[in-house]
């Protein structure tokens, strides 16, 4: 696997695949850009060394998602995994769609993941739509403290259903947690009737933000590599990491 520079991602209000080469493909390799080649579903396999925004070198590319109702944390829990801050006070809203890249190591594979925040106003939401195409995979937000996000949950996955690709790996992620340990709030223990793996997470406290984006990135890695050998199953992974860091991972 050849290894390769990210480009600098564009400004949000290019194109769906502008800055990632995704979307559905028909099986055959597609060029995309001089500087990347796009398997048939839709995984940057770089041609040639480029670099990411963090100037660090990668072999596979994937998009992801953060998606859910307004005001649950999706750009506080962007911002703390990308920069490791926290944006404190009131901020506006994301207006349409806005990105980052990181790159993240992963059982010695360089995986870059260019994380697309959206708003979760009902406004915006054909424009969202717009992007669940391409996605690799999808963190459905909603606020623990909040029920209305939570029951606004069906809501979102039926939306997901209809316009993310079939395979997309999706994740729900109850964030704004308050607790360290293993306490889990009434509203997340009603989540597993959705069968859709989850956590809890905190933008303010760094409260198992890296795990979240590491194990998504783990199953898109094991997906693209394909290796019958390897068995991942998200869940388990996120349930043994948490068990093991014996309270709260940031």
């Amino acid at each position: 696997m050849s290894r390769k520079k990210a480009v600098k991602g564009k400004a949000a209000t290019s194109s769906p695949s502008a800055g990632s080469p995704t979307g559905k493909g028909n099986g055959k390799a597609v060029k995309s850009s001089p500087a990347s080649i796009v398997q048939g579903n839709g995984v940057v396999h770089p041609s040639r060394p480029s670099i990411s925004n963090s100037s660090e070198f990668y072999d596979i590319a994937f998009k992801v998602m953060l998606v859910g109702d307004s005001g649950v944390g999706k750009t506080c829990l962007l911002v703390r995994f990308k920069d490791g801050a926290f944006l404190a006070g009131s901020f506006i809203s994301t207006v349409g769609i806005d990105f980052r890249n990181k790159v993240l190591n992963i059982d010695g594979v360089k995986v870059k993941l260019q994380i697309w925040d959206t708003a979760g106003q009902e406004r915006f939401r054909s424009v969202t739509h717009a992007y669940y195409r391409d996605a690799h995979a999808l963190l459905l937000l909603y606020d623990v403290t909040n029920k209305a996000s939570f029951d606004n949950i069906q809501a979102w996955l039926t939306e997901i259903h209809e316009y993310a690709q079939q395979d997309v790996v999706l994740m729900l992620l109850g964030n704004k947690a308050r607790h360290c340990g293993k306490f889990i709030s009434p509203i997340t223990l009603a989540v597993q009737e959705f069968g859709v793996p989850y956590m809890e997470t905190s933008a303010k406290s760094g409260l198992n933000v890296e795990l979240a984006f590491t194990a998504v990135a783990k199953e898109l890695k094991h997906r693209s590599m394909k290796d019958p050998s390897e068995k991942f199953k998200l869940q388990e992974y996120v349930n043994k990491e948490m068990k093991g860091t014996g309270c709260c991972r940031s």
